[in-house]
């Protein structure tokens, strides 16, 4: 029957007919595809929308399986065209090669669909989100690795495919100890940083979203490569390490093992000022302030000198961030209370005056004040 079918079709044009077995394997890719969007665009019962794997998959491997599916469908029907026998093998060798291209793609948003459910399953918009950072700070390695894998072994795949290339292959591995000496020295500094870059994945001295104060700026790790390091400062700037930097070289991880933090506020007052007055004010301060932690709360005077006391306030913050602002709001609070109530207690300079100086009319050989000119010699009175 299949044959019977076939034969009615023996009339059309090679060309006709193979255009015809194209078209056909590209309109049934398309629907195939159409048909599992179709299953799987259905809304799960409980309707969360902070994530879909229905979603995940259709955004990561929509795109891939409109090539892949319509290439393996013309990879079976290939057999059934009328191609000549000198042009068979090249356009089978094409479709091998793109359909082992389409397949990569089709891992690599496998490998992307795992990403998006891990990076749900590990919010790092959380308060306590350590644990979250670490696995972030790793995945973004693993993803990396397997892309480059995959790549690889695709490329690797479709050069043993050609004969002549696996023969060229076979003759270049005498050179290949000679030829990694050579790449070895050459790519020295690169390799460094690709060893550097799997040591801070694993061993992890710092993470995505850790606070860090790397040569004076304070900012964020935003993100993390195999080669290089991003670092989101306050101000909106961008602040670009190379990855070994952070295995050479010492620099400040200020939420290494947790976010809490203490934060200090110094004042210069007068001896004159109360301690227990300031200390209650701080105590207030902190209280009433949502950033403080309930944690550290301690007013010291810490140093003298000639002329002022130096007081420290120290208070504690979940962050680093919430400390810089419990610390500001702190200092104008405890510096508003000594300007209203103690306003004398802000540094003076005093001077001690032992003896006045005779008048300048005096010093003259003048008469003192009561025996000038208009005054009575009280000898000539009597």
């Amino acid at each position: 029957m299949p044959d019977q079918f076939l034969s009615q079709f023996d009339r059309f044009p090679d060309f006709v007919w193979d255009s015809l077995l194209a078209g056909v394997a590209i309109i049934i890719g398309l629907i195939i595809k159409f048909m599992l969007s179709l299953l799987l665009r259905k809304k799960p019962k409980d309707g969360k929308p902070a994530f879909s794997f229905t979603r995940s998959l259709l955004s990561r491997l929509g795109k891939p399986f409109s090539y892949f599916l319509p290439l393996l469908t013309l990879n079976f029907l290939l057999p059934l065209m009328k191609v000549k026998a000198s042009i068979y093998p090249a356009l089978n060798k094409t479709v091998e090669i793109l359909l082992a291209i389409s397949f990569a793609n089709v891992l690599i948003g496998l490998v992307k669909i795992f990403e998006d459910y891990v990076y749900h399953s590990f919010d790092i918009q959380k308060a306590d989100n350590l644990k979250e950072r670490k696995i972030r700070t790793q995945l973004q390695f693993i993803r990396r690795m397997a892309i480059s894998l995959i790549i690889i072994l695709t490329a690797c795949l479709i050069l043993l495919s050609f004969n002549n290339l696996r023969k060229l292959g076979a003759g270049l591995l005498t050179g290949v100890g000679v030829g990694g000496i050579i790449i070895g020295f050459a790519a020295q500094k690169s390799l460094s940083n690709l060893l550097a870059g799997f040591q801070i994945a694993f061993t992890q001295p710092l993470r995505i979203d850790d606070v860090l104060v790397v040569e004076g700026e304070w900012g964020r790790v935003e993100e993390i490569t195999l080669t290089y390091v991003v670092l989101n400062i306050w101000d909106q700037r961008r602040l670009i390490l190379p990855i070994n930097y952070f295995i050479e070289k010492p620099f400040q991880n200020w939420t290494r093992n947790t976010a809490d933090i203490m934060g200090t506020v110094f004042l210069y007052l007068d001896y004159t000022v109360p301690l227990d007055a300031l200390r209650k004010e701080l105590t207030r301060l902190l209280e009433i302030n949502p950033l403080w932690d309930k944690r550290i709360n301690v007013l010291q005077v810490t140093n003298t000198s000639e002329r002022t006391i130096e007081v420290r306030a120290l208070m504690s913050a979940s962050s680093s961030g919430n400390a810089f602002d419990l610390r500001c709001d702190v200092r104008e609070g405890l510096v508003k209370f000594v300007q209203v109530h103690y306003p004398d207690s802000f540094p003076v300079t005093r001077a001690i005056v032992e003896g006045l100086a005779p008048p300048q009319g005096a010093r003259d050989g003048a008469p003192e004040a009561g025996k000038g000119a208009g005054a009575p010699d009280p000898a000539k009175l009597e």
